[in-house]
Formats: C-alpha cells, sequence, structure tokens
C-alpha cells in the first residue's frame, strides 16, 4: 500500500506541473522533486524491511547497480512470499496478524 499510495502522490504531482505549463526536464523540477528527495529514505527503509521477509539481507539492495539482471533479481525477491516462520531478522509478520484476530464464530452472534 506504501508503494502504490506513493506512485498516486508522485504522479499526481507531476500531473499538477505538467497542468502548470512547464515544458521538458522542468516537469521534474519542483513539488514531485521534493516529494521523491522526501520519500526517498521511506522507501529505502520499506524495500529493506521486504527483503528482510525473504530472509536476505538489506545490502542486496545494492544488486540494483548492476545493469539488467540485478534490478530484475531485486524484483525477485521483493514480489516472492515472506518465509513462513521466524527467520534470521525476526519473526513472520503475517503470523502476528494472524494470530492477534479473533476467530469468526467471536464476531458475530449467529444469524438464526
Amino acid at each position: 500500500m506504501f508503494e502504490l499510495i506513493n506512485t498516486l502522490i508522485t504522479v499526481a504531482l507531476f500531473v499538477i506541473a505538467v497542468y502548470l505549463g512547464k515544458a521538458g526536464f522542468e516537469y521534474f523540477i519542483g513539488l514531485p522533486l521534493l516529494y521523491v528527495l522526501a520519500t526517498a529514505i521511506p522507501s529505502l527503509a520499506k524495500l529493506v524491511r521486504r527483503l528482510h521477509d525473504t530472509n536476505h539481507s538489506g545490502w542486496w539492495v545494492l544488486i540494483s547497480a548492476v545493469p539488467f539482471i540485478g534490478p530484475l533479481i531485486l524484483f525477485i525477491y521483493t514480489v516472492k512470499d515472506g518465509d513462513p516462520g521466524e527467520n534470521s531478522f525476526g519473526p513472520d509478520p503475517k503470523a502476528l496478524v494472524a494470530a492477534d484476530v479473533p476467530k469468526m464464530g467471536y464476531l458475530a452472534p449467529p444469524l438464526s
């Protein structure tokens, strides 16, 4: 959700910059650039946390510097499902959420 909302805000700022009449490279000057710079560290933290979910070190972010194959490897690591159970970076976040949710029978009385 973070990445979706971040992308939507960036596109909206870009559209506003275009609507205000800037041309060429100047589309990236102003609010869109400031927003991307302001969200660079949270985006990197989100990526490292996602790599930790798949039991990979955060240093794997640097593989994106390898042309063509590096970003592909990083993409594969980020879209695959996280390791079930605890790994070397901590407990499974999905397991914690599933344990906190009450059983369906306790949420509402029967419909009879």
